[in-house]
């Protein structure tokens, strides 16, 4: 089901996920390829902007870097299972493949709750495979979620 080249590219989202992190952001990176290639990655930025998740991000970059928002030759690897924000964002920028880490059981639109990237009322399928490294993914998801607490003023 994934192949090293997969791997290779869900470590670049982890380096991104870890980047987040440094930036007091949910722990998610996300990095997209087109034939053996890394055109985009990114990571969650949401300061005043919430659209600012690392898929959304990258899929911008890529499309300026394809000089096409077409990216039905490409495949965006992301360490959380896209919510559905981002599932649509997949769909209409016609993604010809995703993979993800960690399954999101709360928003997860990708297989978890919902499924929206290879859902037929849509006009694109988007073929998803989940689990890559998912202890790696969630590892860090989690240690984002335990920061977010700790810094959170109780009252």
């Amino acid at each position: 089901m994934f192949t090293g080249f997969d791997e290779e590219m869900m470590r670049v989202a982890l380096e991104e996920a870890a980047a987040a992190l440094q930036t007091g952001e949910i722990a998610v990176g996300c990095a997209i390829a087109r034939g053996g290639e890394l055109i985009a990655r990114a990571h969650n930025d949401r300061r005043n902007d919430p659209t600012g998740h690392a898929e959304i991000l990258a899929i911008r970059q890529a499309a300026r870097a394809k000089g096409d928002w077409r990216l039905t030759d490409c495949t965006l690897y992301v360490t959380l299972e896209p919510c559905p924000m981002c599932a649509g964002a997949i769909v209409m920028a016609r993604v010809g493949r995703l993979v993800f880490g960690a399954h999101d059981p709360q928003y997860g639109c990708a297989g978890s709750v919902y499924r929206i990237p290879e859902d037929p009322a849509f006009p694109h399928f988007c073929r998803s495979d989940g689990g890559l490294l998912h202890e790696e993914c969630a590892a860090l998801l989690r240690k984002s979620f335990e920061l977010t607490r700790a810094l959170t003023p109780r009252g």
